[in-house]
């Protein structure tokens, strides 16, 4: 893995990466698939790798924004009950190259987005999730997380504020939890299925710790990086386009 071409490039870009999503409350799996794609990683080591970033850096980021008191069990619950088995199920399923690049490039146009702030609205009024709405957004975007390696919350965050369940900062803390056990989930489901994780990936871990602590810390604390966010996205959209066209 450490042998790709321009490796090192990659390595300063990936903490970046990790502090934006951090800040939002987010594990970065999206963005890491991106720089990835960019950087032609093998797709096989691809989603067992963005899922063990999700690990550490969405556990910080859930960690922070707990710690201020952002988090509303009770509507995490709503999601997880499903999402959890199903992305388990999603991470046994084997996609082929092909098919896998275009499912990515179009979760990734909620990556680009959510840092374009086009669901960064808040409502002031907030509405109570009913347990059959939860138990269907959550077992969908669990599946789907599982089967391409992303936590999810990417996709769970514009929906809490589009439906008006919670506002931006609970939608991130929930969406932090949401992206841990997903993830989790998801590996298991992967490792049990006969793929296999290469030493370097927690090389890669331990460098996108450094983004994910000061993103995370400081994400909850309400920083502004609307400019930094304006780079990912354009980031984000190159590699949308090299999915979806090679």
């Amino acid at each position: 893995m450490l042998e790709i071409e321009n490796i090192y490039i990659f390595l300063l870009i990936l903490p970046i990466v990790s502090f934006l999503y951090s800040s939002v409350g987010h594990g970065g799996a999206s963005g890491y698939l991106a720089l990835m794609a960019i950087f032609s990683f093998a797709p096989e080591t691809m989603k067992p790798t963005a899922l063990l970033l999700n690990l550490f850096v969405a556990g910080i980021s859930f960690y922070y924004y707990y710690k201020e008191g952002y988090f509303n069990k009770k509507l995490f619950i709503s999601f997880a009950i499903a999402s959890i088995p199903l992305a388990f199920l999603g991470g046994t399923i084997e996609v082929d190259a092909s098919i896998y690049k275009k499912i990515l490039a179009i979760l990734l146009i909620f990556a680009i987005l959510k840092m374009l702030n086009v669901f960064g609205k808040e409502s002031d009024s907030i509405k109570q999730i009913k347990i059959w709405q939860g138990l269907i957004v959550g077992g969908v975007i669990g599946f789907f997380s599982g089967l391409i390696g992303i936590g999810g919350g990417i996709i769970l965050s514009p929906v809490i504020l589009l439906l008006h369940w919670g506002r931006m900062k609970e939608a991130a803390a929930v969406s932090a939890l949401f992206i841990w056990v997903n993830s989790a989930s998801g590996l298991i489901g992967q490792l049990s299925s006969g793929v296999k994780l290469e030493m370097a990936s927690f090389v890669l871990v331990a460098i996108a710790l450094i983004g994910g602590v000061l993103g995370a810390y400081y994400g909850s604390k309400k920083i502004n990086n609307k400019n930094l966010r304006y780079i990912l996205a354009f980031v984000l959209i190159i590699a949308c386009a090299k999915l979806m066209f090679t």
